[in-house]
């Protein structure tokens, strides 16, 4: 009877574990997950109906606004875009593709159509990074679909509660189209490149090769650091192409040919000589630079894994073994997949450090955290496969007893660390902490509002023909995501002339004291 007991005990223990871990991975899993994600990008996405045009916008749709307002074609603003585009590729810089999408500023159209802006970003950077990730672990390590989609979905949402500049990456329009916008559009490149080396259907490849051609003259003519991080994969992906798939190296070598022809058309810009010889920021040698983006890339690692992060990574690494233990992929070579990794995120240092000599430009830090993001779970998913693919003496006893305890208490241990992330996002005490509790606190206090009312009372007065001189009041409240340079009480500062040469005033500048 005693024995009886004990199985019967051990069966149910099996069966409330089984329970678990099928609630954890399961499909109505991937529902709340989406669900959650979908919740805390609200907050971010209505606190966009309060934003407006800031800093670089001015001076970039400048001449975009003036064809606007002049003849109210499209067409004519469009072609005034690339005018300026190419006059920024003579005399400042030669990201072309940037240039153009910075000058075609949707609030030089309609001053109020900034709420665009966080729809965009967010909509892109969201949806790439989520493909992007899925595809990697069910078409290269052979993962289901249900169980990346959930790992993907949780991931996305902790990127963006702690995402390095919110208001560079979503709500600025020029600073986001040049990273964040330029950087979607490549996680879409390399996930089509992908699926066209690994698609067995020839007419879905060649479509994937159109596609991505098109897609690399775009990244090529974008920032440097995503323009490098794609030079690099791409190769990557040719040299597999040449040694694996020979017979589809002829579409593997078009999308690289593109996106390199494209990278030094934009590298070689007359602009970007002219506008390094003006520049008093010196940058370090190309080997020095080399170095510190290795010395950088684990200082940022550092910086970006708080306890939030951890918990996430906690909450999914049952779901990561059981997905990499039922795969038939091979995981022959985990050491050199991991230095692959480092060695993409340090590139993305590498362009800043020798430009200007620094890293930490927030707006470039966006987006090399969620790469950095995306590479802890696929290495450590890579990991994974490799241990449980191998015999339990080839590794040693730890890593087999991780895998047993993973298997046999994972799901709880799952829902424990899910739970406390959620307990840490909700009950936070610096409300500014997270971006979604951040948005929500604003939307809730009304300061996104009176922020709002304020900057229209500013626009009012730009665009009055009988005012020339405009004086400004400071804003009496601002959500704390919008966290961009205001005007200065000196009419002679750069912010100040790029609202006056927008609007063509004699001078504009915030008040003083005795005004």
């Amino acid at each position: 009877m005693e024995v009886k007991e004990e199985k019967a005990g051990y069966m149910t223990e099996g069966k409330i574990n089984d329970r678990i871990n099928s609630a954890v991975s399961g499909r109505r899993a991937v529902i709340l997950a989406a669900g959650l994600l979908i919740l805390s990008l609200l907050p971010l996405l209505l606190l966009g109906k309060y934003n407006v045009m800031c800093i670089d916008d001015y001076d970039y749709g400048r001449q975009v606004h003036d064809t606007w307002q002049e003849t109210g074609s499209f067409a004519a603003s469009v072609q005034s875009a690339w005018k300026q585009n190419m006059e920024f590729y003579q005399n400042w810089q030669g990201t072309y593709i940037s240039c153009f999408l910075m000058g075609m500023c949707p609030m030089n159209f309609y001053y109020g159509a900034a709420w665009v802006v966080p729809v965009l970003m967010i909509g892109m950077f969201a949806i790439s990074s989520f493909l992007l990730g899925r595809h990697i672990l069910t078409g290269w390590l052979g993962c289901e679909k249900t169980g990346a989609s959930l790992a993907m979905f949780l991931l996305v949402f902790v990127f963006y509660q702690v995402i390095e500049a919110p208001f560079e990456g979503i709500y600025w329009y020029n600073g986001a189209t040049h990273y964040v916008l330029m950087q979607s559009v490549w996680f879409f490149l390399l996930t089509l490149m992908s699926c066209m080396i690994l698609t067995e259907k020839r007419w879905r490849a060649i479509v994937c090769c159109a596609v991505s051609a098109v897609l690399a003259a775009i990244v090529g003519g974008g920032n440097l650091v995503t323009g490098l991080q794609a030079e690099i994969l791409m190769v990557f992906l040719v040299l597999y192409v040449l040694f694996e798939k020979r017979n589809k190296i002829a579409i593997a070598v078009i999308p690289l040919l593109t996106g390199s022809i494209g990278f030094l058309f934009n590298t070689l810009a007359p602009g970007n000589g002219i506008r390094g010889s003006l520049d008093t920021d010196e940058g370090y040698s190309a080997v020095q630079s080399v170095f510190l983006s290795f010395y950088n890339t684990a200082v940022f690692a550092i910086r970006w894994t708080p306890a939030f992060v951890i918990l996430m990574w906690l909450a999914l690494l049952p779901l990561l073994w059981k997905m990499a233990k039922a795969s038939r992929s091979e995981f022959s070579h985990p050491v050199l997949v991991t230095a692959g990794a480092y060695c993409v995120l340090s590139a993305m240092f590498t362009p800043t450090l020798y430009a200007v000599g620094m890293t930490g430009l927030s707006r470039v830090d966006n987006i090399i955290q969620m790469t950095y993001y995306l590479a802890v779970l696929l290495v450590t998913t890579y990991w994974f496969g490799w241990f449980s693919h191998k015999k339990r003496e080839d590794f040693g006893s730890a890593a087999a007893s991780l895998g047993e305890f993973l298997e046999r208490a994972g799901g709880r241990m799952s829902m424990v660390c899910l739970f406390l992330l959620l307990a840490v996002w909700v009950l936070t005490a610096d409300k500014n902490t997270y971006t979604s509790v951040s948005a929500l606190r604003s939307l809730l206090n009304g300061e996104g509002q009176v922020f709002y009312e304020e900057a229209m009372e500013r626009h009012a007065l730009y665009t009055d023909e009988e005012i020339t001189d405009v004086v400004i009041s400071p804003y009496s409240e601002r959500p704390h995501l919008f966290s961009f340079e205001d005007l200065k009480e000196d009419p002679g500062n750069w912010l100040n002339l790029a609202v006056t040469r927008y609007y063509h005033k004699e001078s504009v500048r915030l008040a003083q004291e005795e005004d």
